[in-house]
C-alpha cells in the first residue's frame, strides 16, 4: 500500500476537527447563544453568528457536501474571498469528513490549476457572486459554487472520522520549484491545546481579533480554531490591509487579545496613533509568522501599554515555541518548548539523534509523537525522507537552546524568504520567470534592508543581445505569480554566480549588493 492510501486508510480514535472545536459550544444551554463570530466587511459593517448559528452554517454546508458523490478524505479546493463563507466551507468540508485546500485569492489561474492537478481534487469551491477568475472555468475539476451548497436542504448522515484521517491540506513553498501540499490530520486540534498555555491564554471572556486572511494556517488555526475551542469570541476583518484600520477596531469591539504578523505590527506604529485609543480591554498581542525583532515589542509595549508574546512554527507543526503570560519574555528569544512538546537540537550534517548540550548550535527538532505534526507531505516521499531522521522531525530551522530551555533562532538552513509576512520559495518563482523567452537564467534572493525588511530581488541574465525589458517581465509576473510572490526589484547580470559544481550560490549575490549598498 502506497503513503497515499495509508494516509486515507490509517484508523485511530474517533475525532472531528470541526465537531471538537465547535459543537460543545454550540449545544449548549449555557453557550449556544453567546456570540461567536463576528465579520467586520470593508464597509465597516458587522456580521455577527451565535455558537449556535456558526455550528448551524457549518452542518448546512457539511450536509450538502456529503450528499454529493464524494469519498471520505476527498480533497476539495477552496476558491474563495476572504469572507465568511470561506470559513464556514471550511469547517463543513471537515466536518463532511473531506480535506479542504484554502487558497489564496491572491493565486494566479496557472498556480491554482498546478495545486489542483497536484491534489487530486475532486472539485473547486467558488463564489459565483464574487469570482476570483471572471467565472472562468478550471481545467478538468468540477466547479460548486458556495451559493448552491448554501441552498440546499436535508441532513444526511456524516462520515465517521478518525483521528488519524487528513482534515486539511496547505500548499506551501517548498526548496523545489512546485508547492507541496502539507497533510494535517483531525489530531492536529489536539495539538493546539498545547499552544493555549504557552502563548494563546484564550477563554470565554476574550474577544479576539486576526489580522490575517482566512486561507492562512495562522489565521484559521489562531482566529478560529483556537478562538473557538476555548469559548471565544473570533473576529475577523475584510478589505484592504490599511494598517490604520486595527487600533480602531480594536476600540470599538473591545478586543482583548490582537494577534499579527510583525510587519502589521510595526506598521500601526508608523503609520497609527496608538495614543489616541482606548486600548484598556486589550490584555496583550500575538506575533507570529516571521521573527519578532525586540524593538517593535519594546515600542508596542511602551506605546500600546499591553505585552507583546511571540511563538515560532511552521506549517507543518504550527506553533510549538513561544513566549506568554506563563513563559518568561527573553529578548532576542522567541520562547520556550510549549509544555507537552518534546524539542531537541540536533547535530547538523549528521545522522545523529542524540540531542547537543546546552547551548550548542544544530538542527531544530520536534518528536514525531506531537499530535500537531503533519501526517505527511502529499506525494513528495523524497522530501519526507529529508525531513525526519529517526523519530525526530527537522523543520530546516538553526538554532540553540540554554540552560532554561529558552531558543534561540539561528536562521534557515534552506534558502526560504520570508518577506512582509509571506514565507517564499525562491526555486518556485524562479522556475516561472525562467519560462519568459527572454531569461537566460534567474536567481531569487532575500535581501536584508534592515534588521526589520527584507525585499526580493530578482537577479537574471538576459537570453539574447537585447537584453531584458523589466516592465515586459512584470507584466509576466502579474499574470503567472501572485503579488506576494512578485519580485520588488529587478537587476541584470551577464553570469549569476556558481559553485564548482554549477550549483546556484545565492549567498554570494546578496552578500555582494550589501557591499554595494552600505547595508
Amino acid at each position: 500500500m502506497n503513503k497515499e492510501k495509508q494516509m486515507l486508510n490509517k484508523k485511530s480514535t474517533k475525532l472531528n476537527l470541526a465537531e471538537y472545536c465547535i459543537k460543545r459550544w454550540a449545544e449548549s444551554d449555557i453557550d449556544k447563544d453567546r456570540t461567536a463570530f463576528t465579520f467586520v466587511d470593508a464597509e465597516n459593517k458587522d456580521t455577527e453568528w451565535t455558537y449556535a448559528e456558526v455550528w448551524e452554517e457549518t452542518l448546512q454546508i457539511a450536509y450538502s457536501l456529503a450528499g454529493l458523490s464524494f469519498e471520505p478524505g476527498d480533497r476539495i479546493l477552496l476558491r474563495l474571498p476572504h469572507n465568511p463563507d470561506h470559513a464556514f466551507a471550511f469547517f463543513g468540508a471537515v466536518a463532511a469528513g473531506l480535506a479542504p485546500i484554502p487558497l489564496s485569492p491572491q493565486l494566479t489561474r496557472n498556480e491554482v490549476e498546478v495545486i489542483a492537478a497536484d491534489s487530486g481534487a475532486k472539485c473547486i469551491l467558488i463564489d459565483s457572486m464574487n469570482p476570483l477568475d471572471d467565472s472562468a472555468k478550471f481545467k478538468n475539476i468540477k466547479h460548486i459554487s458556495i451559493q448552491q451548497v448554501k441552498s440546499s436542504s436535508g441532513e444526511i448522515p456524516l462520515p465517521t472520522t478518525y483521528s488519524e484521517d487528513p482534515a486539511f491540506f496547505v500548499y506551501t513553498s517548498g526548496t523545489t520549484s512546485r508547492p507541496k501540499g502539507v497533510v494535517h490530520a483531525h489530531r492536529s486540534v489536539l495539538g493546539r491545546e498545547l499552544v493555549r498555555e504557552g502563548w494563546l491564554d484564550f477563554n470565554t471572556s476574550d474577544i479576539t481579533l486576526h489580522a490575517g486572511t482566512i486561507n492562512w494556517t495562522y489565521t484559521l488555526g489562531v482566529g478560529l480554531m483556537d478562538a473557538w475551542r476555548w469559548g471565544s469570541h473570533a473576529v475577523l476583518a475584510g478589505g484592504e490591509s490599511n494598517p490604520e484600520k486595527w487600533l480602531p477596531l480594536i476600540e470599538r469591539l473591545k478586543v482583548t487579545i490582537f494577534a499579527a504578523v510583525p510587519t502589521v505590527f510595526r506598521q500601526i506604529l508608523k503609520y497609527g496613533t496608538p495614543e489616541s485609543h482606548d486600548l484598556k480591554e486589550l490584555r496583550h498581542v500575538l506575533s507570529a509568522g516571521e521573527p519578532l525583532p525586540n524593538a517593535v515589542r519594546e515600542e508596542w509595549a511602551d506605546r500600546c501599554k499591553t505585552p507583546m508574546y511571540e511563538s515560532l512554527g511552521m506549517t507543518e507543526i504550527s506553533t510549538y515555541i513561544s513566549n506568554g503570560p506563563r513563559v518568561p519574555v527573553v529578548p532576542g528569544s522567541p520562547g520556550q518548548p510549549q509544555i507537552g512538546r518534546n524539542v531537541a537540537i540536533l547535530e547538523p550534517d549528521s545522522e545523529s539523534t542524540e540531542p547537543l548540550p546546552t547551548g550548542e548550535i544544530g538542527m531544530l527538532a520536534v518528536h514525531r509523537s506531537d499530535p500537531g505534526l503533519m501526517i505527511g507531505y502529499w506525494q513528495r516521499p523524497d522530501e519526507e525522507k529529508i525531513v525526519y531522521r529517526g523519530d525526530w522531525f527537522l523543520g530546516g530551522d538553526v538554532a540553540s537552546m540554554d540552560e532554561y530551555s529558552n531558543i534561540w533562532f539561528n536562521g534557515r538552513s534552506d534558502d526560504i524568504i520570508k518577506s512582509f509576512g509571506f514565507r517564499l520559495s525562491p526555486p518556485e518563482i524562479e522556475s516561472t520567470i525562467a519560462k519568459h523567452p527572454s531569461v537566460n537564467e534567474v536567481a531569487i534572493i532575500g535581501l536584508p534592508i534592515d534588521t526589520q525588511k527584507t525585499i526580493v530581488v530578482a537577479c537574471v541574465t538576459a537570453s539574447t543581445s537585447n537584453g531584458l525589458n523589466f516592465e515586459t517581465l512584470k507584466e509576466f509576473c502579474e499574470v503567472n505569480l501572485a503579488k506576494y510572490k512578485q519580485p520588488h526589484e529587478w537587476i541584470e547580470y551577464e553570469e549569476l554566480p556558481r559553485t564548482r559544481n554549477g550549483k546556484l550560490q545565492r549567498s554570494e549575490l546578496v552578500k555582494e549588493l550589501i557591499r554595494e549598498r552600505n547595508l
